[in-house]
């Protein structure tokens, strides 16, 4: 009964994302020096849960409209560079980091869902 909460596996979903997005920054951060490097980045989040859950919504009454949503394996892209070095390295150390900061930010997100949606779970059982 409360194996496939929704609420569960889209927080898991979402700190899936923020492993991968976080590998995608350390890769770039490990060939800051490597001549004609070209930086990675993941797909956003909202966009690769809409592409991996396209799964029309349940409706339980005749008048609930029906949306799609989805999520899959997130896709590293390359993004396109505003600038190069001379030796045509796209990497810069300072995106990086905000980057870096932004993906700590989204999987303490993802843990802050869990957490709270199990709190929910626990006092709707009586054990809050």
């Amino acid at each position: 009964m409360f194996e496939k909460l929704e609420v569960f596996q889209m927080s898991q979903a979402m700190a899936r994302h923020a492993a991968l997005r976080e590998g995608a920054v350390a890769t770039n951060i490990a060939n800051a020096d490597t001549p004609g490097y070209r930086a990675k980045d993941v797909v956003s989040f909202v966009d690769s849960y809409r592409t991996e859950h396209a799964q029309p919504m349940r409706a339980t009454r005749p008048g609930h409209l029906g949306a799609n949503g989805s999520y899959t394996v997130s896709v590293i892209k390359d993004p396109t560079p505003d600038s190069t070095s001379p030796d045509g390295n796209g990497v810069s150390i300072e995106d990086e980091m905000v980057k870096a900061v932004d993906v700590k930010r989204q999987h303490d997100r993802a843990l802050a869902i869990y957490k709270s949606s199990l709190n929910v779970l626990r006092a709707s059982l009586g054990r809050g």
